[in-house]
């Protein structure tokens, strides 16, 4: 990793701890810490799962409960458990909870403009497209991929969803009953494996392998990103674990059909170094083949 870069890294991280206000015991003006302020705003009017801001805001279980316990003892929250065993537990907004929502809501507005004030026009828009680009970028390093059964809820949701894409874009539809298989067992070791990429603990995109160690060849199946993490550069990166994970069990050769539909697809697999080829099977819904070989 390049020193330079990490040294600037933590610059930006030291400027902008001091410039929010992140090292204050008060933030915002207000008598608790950012940890506090920003878990009452992520609570918000509608409440919120326990587990969800866990995940959402990737916080220790032990930090979170501490941060919950203070904002209850202040008599800002209730935390309520439920479902059929009473183990899921909701966290909501005390009417008091609300006021402090809503003036926190008020003075990070106050802020935000006071950040602004001082700059020309020019430099505000400079700094707010550079924001935006930063957040962009962060939540891509946020992303993890990891092998998934495809048997596991997020699996599921990333096959069911790009199944419904599919149908919404494809002429005619699609059935993937009608389209060659790639059943559980095809994307489980050692036949195959299934890529999930998840964001603050969602799903938001897959990409599986189906494995022909006799040929050393593998086939792309089922890529998909979420609408939502579209932007990221999400779709290259899945692409490239899944030849990562090709070239480790000695795959030479990955191959990949795709529909005329998928344009943005089509431009990825082209400019990642894959070469359109004569039909190799035959996908009632493909009208491109392409192959990339690996490296040895």
């Amino acid at each position: 990793m390049d020193a330079t870069a990490i040294a600037r890294v933590r610059r930006f991280q030291r400027t902008v701890t001091q410039r929010i206000g992140a090292l204050d015991d008060g933030f915002m003006g207000r008598d608790r810490p950012l940890g506090q302020a920003r878990l009452l705003w992520e609570i918000g009017h509608g409440g919120s799962e326990v587990r969800a801001l866990r995940a959402r805001l990737e916080l220790d279980s032990g930090y979170l409960s501490r941060l919950l316990r203070a904002l209850e003892a202040d008599g800002l929250i209730v935390v309520e458990a439920g479902g059929p065993d009473g183990r899921v537990r909701t966290a909501r907004l005390t009417p008091a909870g609300a006021a402090e929502w809503r003036e926190l809501d008020r003075r990070s507005d106050e802020s935000a403009a006071a950040m602004l004030a001082p700059l020309s026009a020019g430099q505000r828009e400079r700094l707010v497209s550079a924001m935006a680009e930063v957040e962009r970028l962060l939540a891509a390093s946020m992303v993890e991929v990891g092998v998934l059964d495809p048997r596991h809820p997020a699996a599921r949701h990333c096959l069911t969803a790009y199944v419904t894409e599919l149908g919404g874009r494809f002429e005619g539809g699609f059935d993937p009953a009608r389209s060659l298989p790639a059943t559980d067992a095809e994307l489980c070791p050692p036949a195959g494996m299934l890529l999930v990429a998840t964001l603050h603990a969602e799903p938001v995109g897959c990409v599986a392998l189906k494995l022909h160690p006799e040929t050393a060849t593998a086939e792309l199946k089922r890529m998909w990103v979420d609408p939502s993490s579209r932007g990221l550069g999400l779709g290259r990166r899945l692409l490239a674990e899944a030849e990562s994970h090709a070239a480790a069990r000695g795959v030479r050769t990955l191959r990949l059909e795709t529909n005329r539909a998928l344009t943005e697809a089509i431009a990825l697999y082209r400019s990642s170094g894959y070469a359109e080829v004569p039909a190799f099977n035959d996908e009632r819904y493909a009208h491109h083949w392409f192959e990339k070989h690996l490296p040895s």
